[in-house]
C-alpha cells in the first residue's frame, strides 16, 4: 500500500511537467479578452427570455500586446486606496523597494511581481527625480514595459517631518527594549522598522 501510494506521487509532476510544458506564457495570450461564449451560450439555453449578465472579463480593458522591439520609455501606473499618484505617466527609470532589496525598473523589464516594504520610491524623469515614501504594497512589471505599482500609504518624501520622525524613532526604540510580551514586541519593532525606514529616506 505505502509502495502504491509512493509511486504515485512520484508519477505526479513527470504528468505535471508535461502539462505545462505545452501551456502558453501570458505574454503569448492574445491581447483582447475574449468573450466567455461557454457561459453565454449556457445562460441563452436555460434563460432564453434574459440577457446574460455580464462577466468581470467585459469590464476589463484589452491587455495591450508585447512590443516587438524595447520601448524607450516605461509608462507607469502609482496608486493608492484614495488617490492615484500616476496614471500612465511615461518615464525612464522607477527604483521601488522591495523585500529582496532595491530594484531598479527600466523599459523591458522581465515580467515580475514584487512584495514592498517601508521604502522610498523614485521615479526618474530625465533629470527630475520624484520620490515617495510608501509604508508597503505590490509591483506589478509586465512585459510590454507597464509598470503597476500599489501602496497601502504614500507620501512625497519633501512632506516629512523629521523632527516628528525622530521622535516616533525614540518612542518605538525605547517600547522594543521594555516591551514583555511577544505582542508587544512585535508591534513596536515594525514602529523601529518603519521610523528606521522613513529616516533614512530624509537622510538619503
Amino acid at each position: 500500500m505505502i509502495r502504491r501510494v509512493a509511486s504515485s506521487f512520484l508519477r505526479r509532476p513527470v504528468l505535471a511537467l508535461s502539462r505545462t510544458s505545452v501551456r502558453p506564457l501570458s505574454t503569448d495570450l492574445p491581447a483582447a479578452p475574449s468573450a466567455d461564449a461557454a457561459f453565454v451560450e449556457a445562460w441563452r439555453k436555460a434563460v432564453p427570455n434574459i440577457e446574460p449578465p455580464k462577466t468581470p472579463l467585459s469590464f476589463m480593458q484589452p491587455r495591450l500586446p508585447t512590443p516587438s522591439s524595447i520601448p524607450t520609455r516605461l509608462t507607469v501606473n502609482f496608486v493608492l486606496p484614495y488617490a492615484s499618484e500616476l496614471s500612465h505617466k511615461e518615464v525612464d527609470m522607477v527604483i521601488i523597494p522591495a523585500t529582496t532589496g532595491q530594484m531598479g525598473v527600466l523599459p523591458g523589464h522581465v515580467s515580475t511581481i514584487a512584495e514592498l516594504k517601508p521604502g522610498v520610491l523614485s521615479v526618474h524623469e530625465g533629470n527630475d527625480v520624484t520620490k515617495y515614501f510608501i509604508s508597503s504594497g505590490f509591483a506589478f512589471i509586465h512585459a510590454n514595459s507597464y509598470a503597476d505599482i500599489i501602496a497601502v500609504e504614500a507620501v512625497p518624501v519633501g512632506h516629512i517631518d523629521a523632527a516628528l520622525v525622530q521622535k516616533g524613532l525614540v518612542e518605538f526604540t525605547q517600547k522594543l527594549s521594555s516591551a514583555s510580551s511577544d505582542l508587544e514586541k512585535a508591534e513596536a519593532q515594525i514602529g523601529v522598522d518603519v521610523y528606521s525606514a522613513l529616516n533614512s529616506a530624509l537622510s538619503g
